[in-house]
């Protein structure tokens, strides 16, 4: 049976698809894998047996430390689908985690060479009033074959008339070929939401996030909550790793975002040489490797509070993330991992 990777790549070995959703084990939030009843897809049961088939993703080299690695974060790894799938519901705002909605594509706009911010309309200028960091799953077609991915929107919860996702497309990626195909007026299926970090204002002295490359999708909506209520008075340190300074996604949100006297961002550029090539406004907050235990044990006694750590990032980052927090004093009920 194939392997399914969930949010920030990592793994859940199933023998059917499963929903990850959040749950209260006595001393913190966790995510629990819910599978599907017996022989159908989520609660219903209804459609027949799912068989997922592992692909290689030929291409897609593992980086320690920084930007994500074979798996882009937040998404789920590429199933060939070979059975019905969901039910596909004309569109409308109202998602459903067992059925397919249909969206129309706005615009495409290319961030880097390989990543792409997409805007969905929502009919009648409606809300899909999501939860912080929850995920949605989007349905494509390639060569006959049914594949699907899960994507973090980037745009606030409570946006009106729209929502946006950041994507990054790969060279040998079965979803990545029907991605490159959209234009504006498209139609795309999705179906949702999934996931989400269980946040309410003021809880945490302060957050720190660390996210490698698309891992920064699921941190925006919780950074835009945040400057959005007067009443927060949450710390926010960001920390946001990524091959190059042209690879940074969406810097003039991130810039900002870093406007609001309770937001820090920071930059880790892995293959950036010197920061003497960066813009004069990026030099003081940038450093130029890997994100390391050194590091780390840096960026949390520059903390203003006791920090509440984000994780969202490769398998990989995820566990090197993990190791240096927990060097570095971090007890585990003090993280979330997307």
């Amino acid at each position: 049976m194939g392997e399914l990777r969930g949010e920030g790549g990592r793994s859940i070995n199933a023998a059917a698809v499963r929903r990850a959703v959040p749950c209260w084990d006595g001393g913190g939030w966790r995510g629990r894998v819910e599978p599907p009843s017996e022989g159908g897809w989520g609660p219903s049961g209804r459609g027949g047996v799912l068989r997922a088939e592992r692909l290689r993703a030929a291409g897609h080299e593992r980086e320690r430390g920084g930007v994500a690695g074979s798996q882009a974060p937040g998404a789920l790894s590429i199933a060939v689908l070979r059975r019905r799938l969901p039910a596909v519901r004309s569109g409308n705002s109202e998602l459903s985690p067992d059925a397919f909605t249909a969206f129309s594509l706005s615009w495409v706009r290319q961030l880097t060479e390989d990543t792409y911010q997409c805007r969905f309309e929502l009919p009648g200028n409606g809300s899909l009033r999501l939860g912080l960091g929850q995920h949605l799953v989007l349905r494509g077609v390639v060569n006959g074959l049914e594949v699907q991915r899960a994507y973090t929107p980037i745009s606030p919860g409570n946006a009106e008339g729209y929502f946006e996702v950041l994507i990054k497309c790969y060279e040998a990626g079965l979803m990545s070929q029907y991605i490159k195909t959209w234009k504006e007026g498209d139609t795309a299926f999705w179906r949702g939401p999934f996931g989400g970090f269980p946040y309410r204002p003021n809880k945490h002295g302060e957050l720190l996030m660390l996210a490698s490359g698309t891992g920064l999708a699921p941190m925006l909506p919780i950074l835009q909550s945040i400057t959005d209520d007067e009443e927060d008075e949450t710390f926010v340190t960001l920390v946001g790793c990524f091959c190059t300074f042209e690879k940074i996604y969406l810097k003039p949100l991130l810039q900002d975002l870093a406007q609001y006297w309770n937001i820090r961002i920071f930059y880790v550029l892995s293959q950036e040489t010197s920061k003497e090539n960066l813009p004069w406004s990026y030099q003081e907050n940038t450093y130029i490797g890997r994100l390391n235990e050194d590091l780390i044990r840096t960026v949390i006694n520059s903390c203003r509070r006791k920090p509440f750590v984000l994780i969202c990032g490769s398998s990989a980052f995820t566990e090197d993330m993990n190791r240096y927090l927990k060097a570095a004093g971090i007890e585990e009920d003090s993280c979330f991992v997307f």
